[in-house]
């Protein structure tokens, strides 16, 4: 299983690259949404991805933002399942 890093992340993401910053040794993303409503849909449509990859992320809620921190706790490291999940969840975000 391959371990990213501060330097070798953003190559790995590709075009979801935009998304995600390098955090705490995470990858962190907010996304906006129009309201509650629109949140809510995308994380529900997360957690159908998630289950899928049997990967799930950390996350906040607030009213019509949602706050995600990736990172494989079993491998104390970003792995390829964070990095997959993090692709799957900025094209979500983009529909």
């Amino acid at each position: 299983m391959t371990r990213y890093t501060v330097e070798t992340f953003a190559d790995a993401l590709g075009s979801a690259h935009s998304d995600w910053r390098w955090q705490s040794d995470a990858l962190k993303a907010t996304f906006i949404f129009p309201d509650f409503k629109a949140a809510f849909a995308f994380m529900t449509q997360v957690a159908v991805v998630a289950e899928r990859l049997h990967h799930h992320p950390d996350w906040q809620n607030s009213f019509n933002k949602v706050s995600i921190s990736l990172r494989t706790h079993d491998q104390n490291a970003v792995t390829d399942l964070d990095i997959n999940l993090a692709k799957e969840i900025s094209a979500l975000a983009k529909n």
